[in-house]
């Protein structure tokens, strides 16, 4: 897990969120190498997911029915979650019995159990009872606050008007979502069966190769809370490809244009991850298609062989583009090849002096036959260089040895 979650950190925007679905056995490890390559400080928060539904009672000790979602930022300062949009369910919980001109509403208990003595005193009800709080509790208001909540009517006293008295809470009052609850429950996001079920649909086929694959009604309520509609969401275990689905059924009711990369490393990745993101797109089982299109590609040759030396199978332009793009995180724009020259990038000229099978050393010589383009500053990649320190400081040099300073994300 180490070195992929330390890639991942590279990868991740700076004010973006990570989060790793783990069981039991691993989830305290995780957690340990996250602290150190995300920092502690970065911790959001541990969600449970309950995956099955049903218990299994043949479990030598526990039933084993839930995950865990291990959620980390980059930076957490910088990382803004969203609220989810409020269920029928919980609206539902508001009605406007008394024809308020404010609208629905619910109401909440006007009692305390922080002993105050001077919110402590008799309610004379609109039908004239006499209502005291619990014993060892107080009322929430000053006699004079509650008089001011009276005379705006948020303070109901039941049909008759004789009820303890409770505070009206108003639909419109209340923020436009819900903050995210950390224990998600099958019945709201969906349970391995259920995923395994889905799959079923797509591919028309009563066995998938997948014991316990996510549903994706999971993974879109992760996007709700952590993606706005133009993300970037990569999957580096890609799996039946649930991600996608996800995506595309998220942008689909949204509007969005949320972009995916998935990652899969399995003989499968074409059969059935690919195969998957084009059923979901274009239609499967009678469900309509979300829509959208993907590119689909292979791994070419490593950068490094076994030796760590560059792999003499990887082309030149490969090489160039590589190093382009991890020193400016731009893309690269094919210059002549027959040249060292790689581009200029915020008035600095890059340079990779590399031929295959061939030693490259920077000297004099090479130096003024090479370095036509005017800058602030250079950055030459070669074997070996003979330049004297003094000479490149002066200069503004910087030598970068193949291939010991070639990055490897």
């Amino acid at each position: 897990m180490y070195p992929r979650l330390k890639l991942l950190h590279k990868l991740l925007a700076d004010d973006g969120a990570i989060f790793i679905s783990i069981d039991d056995n691993e989830q305290a490890n995780l957690r340990l190498m996250l602290d150190e390559i995300f920092g502690i400080g970065n911790f959001i928060n541990n969600v449970i997911w309950q995956k099955k539904f049903s218990p299994q009672n043949d479990a030598r000790y526990f039933s084993d029915n839930h995950d865990f979602i291990v959620c980390y930022t980059k930076n957490k300062p910088s990382w803004n979650r969203n609220l989810l949009i409020r269920t029928e369910e919980q609206n539902s919980r508001y009605r406007n019995i008394d024809n308020d001109h404010r609208g629905d509403w619910t109401s909440g208990d006007v009692s305390v159990k922080t002993y105050n003595s001077s919110t402590d005193y008799p309610i004379v009800t609109p039908s004239g009872r006499i209502v005291n709080p619990p014993k060892g509790y107080c009322w929430r208001f000053s006699q004079e606050k509650l008089q001011e909540l009276i005379l705006d009517n948020r303070i109901w006293f039941g049909p008759d008007g004789g009820s303890v008295p409770r505070l009206k809470r108003f639909l419109s009052d209340v923020q436009q979502g819900t903050v995210p609850l950390t224990m998600w429950l099958h019945s709201e996001v969906g349970h391995n069966q259920s995923a395994k079920q889905d799959l079923k649909q797509i591919f028309h086929e009563s066995l998938v190769p997948f014991d316990t694959p996510k549903p994706s009604s999971l993974i879109e309520k992760i996007l709700k809370i952590a993606t706005s509609k133009n993300s970037i969401i990569l999957d580096s275990f890609a799996g039946s490809g649930t991600t996608a689905q996800a995506t595309l059924n998220l942008n689909k009711q949204d509007g969005g244009s949320r972009k995916f990369i998935l990652i899969e490393m399995e003989e499968y990745a074409e059969t059935i991850t690919a195969e998957r993101v084009k059923r979901v797109i274009n239609g499967y089982s009678g469900k309509e298609g979300t829509g959208g299109s993907f590119d689909y590609y292979t791994l070419g040759e490593t950068l490094f062989n076994e030796d760590n030396n560059l792999n003499e199978l990887v082309s030149e332009e490969k090489i160039r583009e590589y190093i382009w793009f991890t020193e400016t995180r731009t893309s690269y724009i094919d210059n002549d090849q027959s040249s060292s020259y790689l581009g200029a990038y915020n008035n600095t000229c890059y340079y990779l002096m590399y031929t295959h099978n061939c030693v490259t050393t920077v000297d004099y010589d090479i130096l003024a036959e090479s370095i036509k383009h005017k800058a602030d500053r250079y950055i030459i990649y070669a074997d070996n260089c003979l330049l004297p320190e003094s000479f490149m400081m002066d200069k503004n040099i910087e030598f970068k040895k193949i291939p010991r300073d070639i990055t490897r994300f």
